[in-house]
């Protein structure tokens, strides 16, 4: 089973989760916060225009990126999280 976004959502699988501090802590997992960034598995086509054109997304399938902290819908596919979001709740692309 896959995802296939619509309009200008992405599907993006989140970074895992920080379970150690540079000092050596552990961070339980009740304590870690899920991080707000991961690779792009999966683009809509773009969003509808009020002209009826579509825009063609600025992301592409590979692209690393930080989006909002709370936004999208976290799902399930075989036993894989991911979140769905809108294009417009990437912050930014992580290059290099």
């Amino acid at each position: 089973m896959q995802a296939r976004p619509l309009h200008d959502q992405v599907v993006v699988k989140r970074q895992e989760a920080e379970t150690q501090t540079a000092s050596g802590i552990i961070i339980p997992d009740n304590a870690q916060d899920k991080p707000h960034q991961g690779e792009i598995i999966a683009v809509g086509p773009g969003k509808t225009m009020d002209n009826g054109q579509v825009r063609v997304p600025q992301v592409k399938i590979g692209d690393r990126v930080y989006f909002r902290k709370y936004g999208g819908a976290e799902i399930k596919i075989q036993g894989q999280e991911f979140v769905i979001i809108r294009e417009e709740e990437i912050l930014a692309v992580i290059e290099g």
